[in-house]
């Protein structure tokens, strides 16, 4: 475990909060009309587990799925216990097919250029009739889809690539894997703690037939 991913992993939630990072209540919000106790939900990236937080509140069983070692140690703090740890870019994931009701992300997807693969896996893993929850970098027509996070917004000595993603990207990844688009809800969050930039974002509700 790094230095530098241990010393993110326990300042994460902060910096949400001072960033006024609204994904996970957004996702949240699109889900809520439609879960109950007791259904089981998957949160992709799961990171330190906000985007699970009132999920788990309102009864669901959480699965998390992350790279980061760090992170989960924060997540189990939280009182997570299903936790594994996973590339995300190796596939397929360590779950059965059609064993989750819903699957989220709230703040992963903006490190990955092209979606098609994990949507597709997503699909797989979701029942008939289950709901898939994400957050991506909003790109808009003739937008480049690559941003450049400098010292200044990630706090650290190094700058990273980040990929924002079109509202016809996302419609067509979600129609290559068969699930169908049910709603959006577009919403900003600041790039960095002194709020100088805005980054556009929008969170997707989608189904698996």
């Amino acid at each position: 475990m790094k230095n530098g991913d241990t010393e993110q992993a326990d300042t994460y939630d902060e910096v949400a909060r001072s960033t006024g990072w609204e994904g996970p209540s957004v996702v949240s919000a699109l889900l809520s009309p439609s879960v109950m106790k007791g259904q089981t939900v998957l949160d992709i990236g799961i990171g330190t587990g906000l985007g699970s937080e009132s999920l788990a509140q309102a009864g669901l069983l959480v699965t998390g799925i992350d790279v980061s070692e760090s992170m989960l140690a924060v997540c189990r703090k939280k009182g997570f216990a299903t936790l594994i740890r996973h590339d995300l870019t190796v596939m397929p994931y360590p779950f059965r097919s059609e064993s989750f009701d819903y699957v989220i992300s709230t703040g992963v997807f903006q490190f990955f250029a092209n979606l098609d693969r994990i949507f597709g896996e997503i699909a797989r893993v979701l029942i008939q009739g289950g709901r898939f929850a994400f957050v991506t970098g909003e790109r808009l027509q003739n937008e480049p889809a690559e941003v450049i996070a400098g010292p200044e917004q990630t706090g650290t000595e190094e700058s990273i690539t980040m990929y924002r993603h079109s509202s016809d990207e996302v419609s067509r990844w979600l129609e290559n894997s068969g699930m169908q688009l049910l709603a959006s809800q577009p919403f900003s969050v600041w790039m960095d703690e002194g709020h100088t930039k805005l980054l556009p974002m929008r969170a997707y509700l989608a189904e698996r037939p």
